[in-house]
């Protein structure tokens, strides 16, 4: 892993676990571990699914600001939490200050979330043309005005604002550090860095130095790391290597919940469970197909499972046929059908472990002419605000 060279025996252990303390503002998260917005994915069921095997923050998908403002009918369903989900995490995406604000002001008067996260992390093309995600944090008055505008807003409920953000756009354009200081002094209550540049979106080896070195220079609030957090081993080595005060875990959960199990054992220093069997895996696809069922309608629910079929049964001895079934499921009783045919005592693969979930290659990114132009520049982008939600 980039980053920092510690010695084994610094690493914390099941046996040795971290001194872990983390509030995002009145919010304690214990054990520090927060659920990463992913756009499609992030849903109030695969929320609960998560939050069965272990406690943290659980992040809803990507909501546009100006969306929400709107009341599009599919960003007024994204939205919605569980009744004894709390706090209730919304992460909200956005170029426009006024916006943001009124889409703040929104949460706090009708009561939709305990928590706001603010995306200045996606690298997806059709988000960095416009100036948005991980290309704003370049216009550094822009940001503030954005971060400011949402602070403000959120403050007579005491609902905290935390901010997410990448490297930078690309190596020669870095923007991590003054995004980290401008954030703590617009009143944020956490920031997170995902430690790769836009231009790598999810390719190659996160750079854990950089988690280092925003901690250095953000001392007033918590800062927390993503990348390449694929096990619980690999969060306990990023808070050694790093001194960041919690992790936040996207690709590394697909298909695999228990991931977060599996945290909660090594910030108690208890030993870390064994991966499922194959009985296991076959219970938690069913229990995911359910509580997709319930949230979007059997049909739709059950078609939604389909993308995580590929990620449960990675590694598992399952026959191309079954695989390409599964892949085609359309109803809970036939994916009844198809489960009956699984071995349950077949034991979790070696080649189950390891990175999940896109990858792809690095690229140029796509910004709006002359982005680069001025840093200093707050004027906001015309046509930059997205008016639908998801990423």
């Amino acid at each position: 892993m980039a980053g920092v060279t510690v010695l084994d025996s610094m690493v914390p252990t099941a046996e040795n676990p971290p001194a872990h303390s983390l509030r995002i503002g009145p919010h304690a998260v214990d054990p520090p571990v927060v659920l990463a917005p992913m756009a499609g994915i992030t849903n109030v069921a695969f929320r609960r699914l998560c939050r069965e095997y272990g406690a943290g923050l659980y992040v809803c998908e990507m909501i546009t600001s100006r969306a929400l403002v709107e009341r599009h009918p599919q960003t007024m369903q994204m939205i919605t939490f569980d009744a004894d989900e709390h706090p209730r995490s919304m992460q909200l995406y956005g170029v426009d200050p006024v916006t943001m604000g009124e889409a703040v002001r929104m949460i706090v008067a009708e009561d939709l979330a305990d928590h706001v996260d603010m995306n200045f992390g996606c690298p997806v093309p059709k988000v960095t043309r416009k100036g948005g995600g991980s290309a704003l944090p370049y216009k550094r008055r822009l940001f503030e005005d954005i971060v400011t505008a949402a602070v403000r807003a959120a403050e007579p409920a005491g609902i905290p604002v935390t901010v997410k953000f990448r490297i930078g756009i690309d190596d020669d354009h870095l923007t991590y550090l003054d995004a980290g200081r401008i954030a703590e002094e617009s009143g944020a209550a956490a920031v997170a860095l995902h430690a790769r540049t836009a231009a790598q979106r999810y390719s190659g080896t996160a750079d854990w130095s950089t988690i280092a070195r925003l901690k250095e220079a953000v001392r007033g609030i918590p800062v927390l790391g993503n990348g390449d957090i694929f096990s619980a081993g690999d969060a306990l080595r990023m808070m050694a290597e790093t001194g960041c005060d919690g992790v936040v875990v996207g690709r590394g959960c697909l298909g695999r919940p228990w991931l977060f199990r599996d945290l909660q054992a090594a910030f108690t220093g208890r030993e870390i469970p064994p991966g499922p069997n194959l009985g296991e895996v076959r219970w938690v696809l069913r229990r995911h197909g359910e509580l997709l069922s319930e949230h979007m309608g059997e049909q739709k629910g059950v078609r939604d499972l389909r993308k995580h079929m590929a990620q449960y049964l990675r590694g598992f001895p399952v026959g191309s046929d079954l695989r390409h079934r599964f892949g085609l499921v359309s109803s809970l009783a036939e994916l009844d059908d198809l489960l009956a045919g699984l071995d349950p005592d077949v034991p979790f693969p070696a080649d189950a472990e390891g990175p999940r979930g896109r990858q792809g290659s690095a690229g140029k990114v796509v910004l709006p002419e002359g982005w680069l132009d001025d840093p200093e520049d707050r004027c906001v982008p015309a046509g930059a605000e997205i008016d639908h939600s998801g990423g």
